[in-house]
């Protein structure tokens, strides 16, 4: 399967992933770095980072499509404090973020595995917060948000009993607004087919 070239300068081939990054340098300061894990077509990190220019945004995806989409997107909206890259998270991660470094992670809508013998393939479960955890700051955000109500349950109530995490959103387990959140394209077309988005915010102490 031939993949078409992605060309955008804000976009980081394997060449310049083979390293860990000094991502200071390669934004050209020291603003708060965040993650965004699946940023699919790009519209929720364009207008994000539109909106907190004085953070620097590091969007991954495995699909080259998405990447593709998602340096079209930033490149038309002139953000140089958005970098793309094609990778799988976990290795992505162990090879390219520091510990304790990122002030915040995002994960919008993953693949929810809604059949049950398949749930144990969802990115998002214990295991994998344990091991972001180790690249958080003390006092970062993690954003969860799903339009699936199991998945979005289940995170809640599992991020509620990781002892190292606080609830930015107590009492609620979850919400079905936060303010300030862009909505992506798949958000909006969940809610317009009468569905809830689930959104979890907790902080690490």
């Amino acid at each position: 399967m031939n993949l078409i070239p992605i060309t955008s300068a804000r976009f980081m081939g394997q060449e310049l992933l083979a390293e860990m990054p000094d991502w200071s340098l390669i934004f050209g300061n020291s603003n708060p770095l965040v993650l965004e894990i699946g940023c699919g077509i790009g519209d929720f990190i364009t207008e994000m980072a539109t909106l907190n220019r004085d953070r620097n945004f590091i969007a991954i995806d495995y699909y080259n499509q998405g990447c593709l989409k998602t340096c079209k997107r930033i490149d038309a909206a002139g953000l140089d404090n958005v970098r793309v890259a094609r990778v799988e998270a976990c290795d992505f991660m162990l090879r390219c973020i520091q510990p304790q470094s990122l002030n915040e992670v995002i994960i919008n809508c993953p693949d929810p595995w809604p059949k049950k013998r398949h749930r144990k393939r969802r990115l998002v479960n214990r295991g994998f917060i344990e091991f972001i955890n180790g690249f958080m700051r003390p006092g970062a955000d993690f954003y969860f948000a799903t339009d699936f109500d199991d998945y979005g349950e289940d995170v809640a109530r599992m991020m509620n009993v990781i002892e190292n995490f606080e609830n930015c959103l107590a009492p609620d387990l979850y919400r079905h607004e936060l303010a300030g959140y862009p909505l992506s394209k798949y958000m909006k077309k969940f809610m317009a087919e009468g569905k809830k988005i689930y959104f979890v915010q907790y902080r690490k102490k």
